[in-house]
């Protein structure tokens, strides 16, 4: 199947806007021919602290809506980083909606990010689960930005069935050399392919990386978007390069599962 990334630079607060732009990427990843669409972590609000808590939408709000449509006109799934308002708390989620316009998965995220100016905890409630669907031929799962940095993170939606991991991001250019380390680490030691959509342009001073990019389960890229322009990347996956991958190379079968338990006790970590 093919995939399109849309790397683009939401602009902060103007979730009308962005939401028309992402609309518009839809529509032309339709007419490339692909099958899903992907926009980076909380397109809707730009990753801009100031408009969280203002601009975030309930689960049913107007930029969920669009989407749907969307995705039922083009007929294509769509998944987008969002800001979600649930009561009184915020959650820095995932939509994975289907080409009939379903809610095929949603994820908030769990790693929220420590460091100033953007301390995640001060604006987000951490998400608690992770999220695996099905979709075409193939088990998927869904992660956000900072998620990347933690090989657990991957290493449990594997063990679960992913064989396609997806992270939208808001990666800055201060660390842009780990983003595809990592993009390429997280593909290879699990044999999965990995789908990783980041932002582009200055967002309140921080500038991001860019460098969208589609990364095959032997760790290689094999589609990567500039570090500075907005565009949509295509590529095309399969559950066969997967297997074929898996097959050559049992990484699973040489496990230990056992020892890792060990080595990851509560107590044995407070020693460390």
């Amino acid at each position: 199947m093919k995939v399109a990334l849309a790397q683009f630079s939401p602009v902060p607060g103007d979730v009308k806007g962005n939401v028309a732009r992402m609309t518009a990427f839809a529509a032309d990843a339709a007419r490339a021919g692909a099958r899903a669409v992907l926009f980076p972590e909380m397109s809707d609000t730009g990753y801009a602290p100031s408009h969280f808590a203002a601009k975030a939408a309930a689960w049913d709000g107007a930029p969920f809506v669009a989407l749907q449509d969307a995705a039922r006109r083009h007929r294509l799934a769509v998944f987008a980083g969002l800001s979600e308002k649930d009561g009184t708390r915020i959650y820095n989620s995932l939509a994975a909606i289907g080409p009939d316009g379903t809610l095929l998965a949603r994820y908030r995220k769990t790693h929220l990010f420590p460091l100033e100016p953007n301390s995640e905890p001060r604006h987000f409630t951490a998400g608690d689960a992770l999220a695996l669907f099905p979709f075409e031929g193939m088990t998927w799962g869904l992660g956000i930005c900072y998620d990347l940095r933690f090989p657990e993170w991957s290493r449990a939606l594997m063990l679960r069935g992913a064989e396609a991991l997806v992270n939208v991001a808001a990666w800055p250019v201060a660390r842009a050399a780990h983003w595809e380390i990592f993009a390429c680490a997280r593909a290879a030691e699990n044999q999965t392919w990995f789908l990783g959509v980041n932002q582009v342009g200055v967002v309140e001073g921080i500038p991001q990386a860019g460098r969208s990019c589609v990364v095959n389960p032997r760790g290689e890229i094999v589609a990567l978007a500039s570090p500075d322009r907005e565009e949509l990347i295509l590529a095309e996956i399969s559950f066969e390069a997967v297997r074929d991958v898996r097959t050559a190379l049992p990484v699973r079968a040489s496990r230990r599962p056992g020892l890792y338990a060990e080595l990851v006790r509560p107590d044995a970590e407070a020693k460390d």
